[in-house]
């Protein structure tokens, strides 16, 4: 009988990676970034926010909570940060406004949720999640998402909340050349319950015109989540990644043909992006906590916290 009882506790054991590897991956967005043109205090100040935001989420998984309170923790930080291209560092569009776009995705059941074009909602991401647990939609849009997340409760600011100096300085720049700036947020984790969620939130294009709506709240383009596959989080040019429907491509490469994280990733950024001149980079994450962080740009703002706690943070090639 105790031999019996043995081989049963040892059977129940879990794998490695489901309640034993909880992970966080994000990304502060890709792009020009070049090690020469920015001053070490700035970078300093990148890598805290970065830092922070690891935190903020590890801090929900080791008390136990769900991949999405994780993804939705880590991505308000970088929304709350001035430095990112999200919620109060939002870019702005060809008319002077800051249009946000965001979404988030439940791996467990495939519940999703999006808002696009609004610009008095604090932290979009939040309304996102509203817009997955309260309503029986997917994607709510502009005025129509802004007078729910206000009818939710959520935190409302004027328009002028996310006017920064530097972003507006950038779009008088842009203003003269046709050069495309872009940048997103975004998080990706894994829970002791071995549940995938991801999260994407951005201000979109510099100098973008007449309600232009990228990846970043588009479900399976610049977000995706699948216990089954991976969940994945974008950054870049987004016609692109609409085109290349990037996020759920990876999950399909991982699910359909068994490929690992790191190969399904690189084989969408790094090939068939970069054959069609399709700019940026991903975070991809599966169940067991394998992940990668592949782009084709100069660089991409990205960190990881796994169970030991200790925040990295990555912003070169490196």
């Amino acid at each position: 009988m105790t031999r019996l009882l043995i081989t049963l506790l040892l059977v129940v054991i879990p794998v490695a990676g489901s309640a034993e590897t909880p992970m966080l991956v994000i990304h502060g967005g890709a792009g020009t970034i070049r090690r020469g043109s920015m001053t070490p205090e700035r970078e300093k100040q990148y890598r805290d926010g970065l830092e922070q935001s690891l935190r903020a989420g590890h801090a929900v998984l080791q008390r136990g909570g769900s991949s999405l309170d994780a993804v939705e923790a880590a991505i308000r930080v970088l929304e709350d940060n001035p430095l990112f291209n999200a919620g109060k560092g939002a870019v702005f569009t060809h008319d002077g406004r800051n249009e946000l776009d965001a979404s988030i995705m439940d791996g467990r059941t495939r519940a999703a949720g999006a808002i696009a074009g609004v610009t008095i909602i604090r932290n979009p991401i939040t309304a996102a999640r509203a817009v997955m647990e309260r309503s029986e939609h997917v994607m709510m849009v502009g005025k129509g998402a802004e007078l729910f997340a206000t009818k939710m409760g959520l935190e409302i600011v004027d328009p002028s909340y996310f006017w920064t100096e530097h972003r507006w300085k950038a779009l008088q720049r842009e203003l003269t050349k046709d050069d495309k700036k872009f940048g997103t947020v975004g998080a990706v984790a894994v829970d002791k319950a071995g549940n995938l969620a991801a999260g994407t939130s951005t201000g979109g294009m510099t100098n973008k015109q007449y309600g232009r709506v990228g990846d970043a709240p588009i479900i399976g383009a610049g977000t995706f989540a699948d216990n089954e596959s991976v969940a994945v989080s974008a950054t870049g040019h987004g016609e692109y990644f609409i085109r290349w429907t990037v996020a759920s491509d990876i999950a399909a490469l991982v699910k359909y043909r068994g490929m690992t994280v790191q190969a399904a990733a690189d084989e969408v950024i790094n090939k068939k992006l970069k054959a069609v001149k399709g700019e940026g980079g991903v975070i991809a994450l599966d169940a067991k906590g394998n992940f990668a962080t592949p782009f084709n740009t100069e660089g991409m703002y990205r960190g990881w916290i796994g169970p030991d706690g200790v925040p990295r943070v990555s912003i070169y090639g490196e």
